[in-house]
């Protein structure tokens, strides 16, 4: 909510404003994430789409595009990691041997299916905030680096994209640490002697753009410290988190690093394995200084996917088959229990289920939509065909054990959006507290506030279609909304004689998120 109110404002969705492109602020403070390029597109969308179109919906077009980038640069990358001479299989005596291309094809769709399969995607692939365009311009870095070898110039120009993209994107060290430590394990391949020139130039390519990068930032003055040592020596936190966050690639990825053991004595050789690992562990590194930001870990996750994919064709049969049917143990319970909330919400049987919705959800009426059980009776009756299909008998694909826990995720996360979406929303967003505190203020021009987040009060101006101004000692609204966790310097900083309490108004799913309302004890008509 906060990163989409930066782009309403950008957008001037409320009225003229006068807001710096290159400071954006949001109830009069600047961003301290410094994240710049996400709230550009997100307000450029809502700028060139039809009125047709809700503007929260035409803020996410542009990280639909981001998350579709991800998803090709990362197969790609995997692509041209897998065509390099150390991580072809070994050639038969013979011959029969899968080609280099159809080898490198069949392990970038496992890894393009570990990615999709890993839970940390699933829960933060939807935001619309600049966590997703990090991960985006971190996998197209990714794929550059490891084009280098094969497309030279393509690689120079999207390594060129990413790491201005990343850098605009809040993480402007994230992006040199990856791009010139990515291009030093590029250059370090020992399998490519001849090419060492090359090599050079690459490196030289990458410091360049790293060093325009960072002048340009320094002109915007975007470098922030986040470095949170309080967290340090919390590796049992960093470990839980890993566990969940990264699932299942996390367990592969280990098994890659077990099998190719040997390999690892000598990384420089074998830029499939150095390339990944680099980002991973720069990703965790990050995740662990920054105060354990799942946000941070998230660019982990195609390095991840790209190890695990090179699991696959060492796995024994016992081994993918405990996957499948852990997979489908886990998954299709996951399903089971989102059809049965969903018929209880419907038609109360069986009772708990709505009950626990109707305690931890107070006030919330549920809607059908058919719509929405069409598409979730669709995405079932995929899955349904994709464990027949596993279970069948078919040509043995090396990507084959990760079909399930991707066709799984994905199960799960359709299912949640379609017939869990109208509970969610509820519990989530803010949009019931607005409407409550609306109900009470009636249509008015404006409201003074004091403590409010960024998140609250892009809510109260989106939802409530109310022009926030910061109370002052000669109040020109007749209402005014607090945030009691920020108040306790209220009486300090506002003349409370002039308002009289009306009401405490509660976020009916979090007993934690209060707003305080106060009315002007001398109406202000015809002020504003």
């Amino acid at each position: 909510m906060e990163a989409f109110g930066y782009m309403l404002h950008l957008a001037h969705a409320f009225g003229p404003e006068t807001i710096s492109w290159l400071k954006p602020t949001l109830l009069g403070q600047t961003d301290p994430n410094a994240a710049l390029l996400p709230y550009w597109l997100g307000a450029w969308a809502i700028l060139i789409s039809p009125s047709s179109i809700p503007l929260d919906v035409a803020a996410r077009l542009p990280f639909i595009g981001l998350l579709f980038l991800t998803l090709t640069a990362t197969w790609y990358g995997v692509y041209a990691l897998a065509r390099t001479p150390s991580a072809q299989p070994v050639t038969f005596a013979f011959g029969g041997e899968a080609r280099p291309a159809d080898y490198a094809r069949a392990i970038a769709d496992g890894g393009l299916l570990a990615l999709l399969a890993c839970l940390g995607l699933a829960r933060l692939s939807h935001e619309a905030t600049p966590a997703l365009a990090q991960l985006s311009f971190s996998s197209l870095l990714f794929f550059a680096l490891a084009n280098l070898p094969r497309k030279q110039m393509g690689a120079w120009a999207s390594a060129a994209i990413a790491i201005v993209g990343l850098a605009l994107s809040g993480a402007p060290a994230l992006a040199m640490i990856l791009g010139v430590g990515g291009a030093i394990v590029m250059a370090l391949d020992t399998e490519r002697p001849s090419a060492l020139r090359a090599r050079r130039i690459d490196v030289a390519w990458v410091l360049l753009i790293c060093l325009v990068t960072a002048a340009l930032i320094s002109v915007l003055g975007l470098w922030r410290w986040r470095v949170a040592l309080l967290h340090v020596f919390e590796m049992k936190s960093l470990a839980r988190l890993l566990m969940w966050f990264t699932w299942p690639a996390w367990p592969l990825a280990i098994w890659t690093l077990w099998r190719w053991r040997y390999q690892l004595k000598n990384l420089a050789a074998n830029p499939h394995l150095s390339l990944p690992l680099w980002f991973a562990s720069v990703a965790v590194g990050t995740t662990w200084f920054s105060g354990l930001n799942d946000r941070a870990l998230l660019l982990s996750l195609p390095a991840l996917a790209t190890l695990a994919a090179f699991a696959l064709p060492t796995l024994r049969r016992s081994v993918g088959a405990f996957i499948d049917w852990f997979t489908l143990v886990f998954f299709s319970t996951g399903a089971l229990i989102i059809w049965v909330v969903w018929t209880s919400m419907q038609t109360g049987v069986p009772a708990q289920p709505a009950l626990n919705v109707a305690r931890l959800a107070p006030g919330f009426t549920n809607v059908f939509s058919g719509f929405a059980l069409t598409c979730a009776v669709l995405t079932t009756l995929v899955w349904a065909s994709l464990v027949k299909w596993r279970a069948g008998k078919h040509r043995s694909a090396i990507w084959k054990s990760m079909a399930l826990p991707a066709g799984g995720a994905t199960l799960c996360w359709l299912l949640v959006m379609t017939l869990w979406l109208p509970l969610l929303n509820f519990a989530r967003s803010y949009e019931p507290l607005v409407v409550k505190v609306k109900g009470m203020t009636g249509p008015t021009p404006c409201v003074h506030y004091y403590g409010l987040t960024k998140s609250q009060g892009t809510a109260f101006e989106f939802h409530g279609q109310m022009k926030l101004i910061p109370v002052s000692q000669s109040p020109v609204c007749d209402w005014f909304i607090v945030d009691p966790q920020f108040a306790s310097n209220l009486n300090r900083d506002v003349d409370m004689k002039q308002w009289e309490l009306q009401a405490t108004v509660r976020r009916p799913s979090d007993n934690n998120e209060d707003i305080v309302l106060y009315k002007l004890t001398a109406p202000t008509a015809g002020k504003i």
